[in-house]
Formats: C-alpha cells, sequence, structure tokens
C-alpha cells in the first residue's frame, strides 16, 4: 500500500512558503486585500483576524490571513454582511472545512 504523500506548500519566486507563516507586513496585505489600514486593525480588534506580532509589535499576517481577509471583504461588500454575520459564517465554515 502506497503512503500519501504531505502536500507540497506553494512555490513564488522558487521558494516554498508556508501558508501559515507570517511573513506580510500590514501596509502590504493592505494594497493585496483592498482594505485600508485602520479597517485591518479595527478587524483584529473585532477578532475577525489576528494576525502574528514580532517583538517590536509589528502585526505580521500569514497567507491565510490574507486569504481570510479577502473573504471578509467580500462577505462585507459584495454580500452585505455585518461583523457578527461574518464571524458566524466562518466560524460555521471553519467547522465543517469549506
Amino acid at each position: 500500500m502506497r503512503r500519501k504523500r504531505a502536500p507540497r506548500p506553494p512555490v513564488e519566486g522558487g521558494f516554498a512558503i508556508d501558508p501559515g507563516e507570517p511573513v506580510y507586513v500590514i501596509g502590504v496585505v493592505s494594497r493585496l486585500v483592498k482594505m485600508p489600514v485602520w479597517t485591518l486593525r479595527l478587524l483584529e480588534a473585532e477578532g475577525l483576524v489576528r494576525p502574528k506580532r514580532t517583538e517590536g509589535r509589528t502585526r505580521l499576517y500569514s497567507l491565510q490571513d490574507v486569504q481570510r481577509l479577502m473573504r471578509i471583504r467580500h462577505l462585507y461588500i459584495e454580500e452585505r454582511v455585518n461583523c457578527e454575520g461574518i464571524r458566524m459564517i466562518l466560524r460555521l465554515e471553519a467547522a465543517t472545512g469549506s
């Protein structure tokens, strides 16, 4: 019986990137997800995203965080869901593995 191989992390520019590794600073994430920095701080305060912090308190976001923020942006802008609704949807999606 053959053993399944662990999935490989995505490769960008020849480097393997772990989707959970915090590497993006808030300014870069702001541009990637098309949200102002103050909105990202608000979403963190609401508990919808939890970026890691360096010793100097700089926020570092992972690729998973960026994808989550893109999902939040879609729910808020396209689907007109409020913060509490987004929280519930994300919780349900995490529970069902969607």
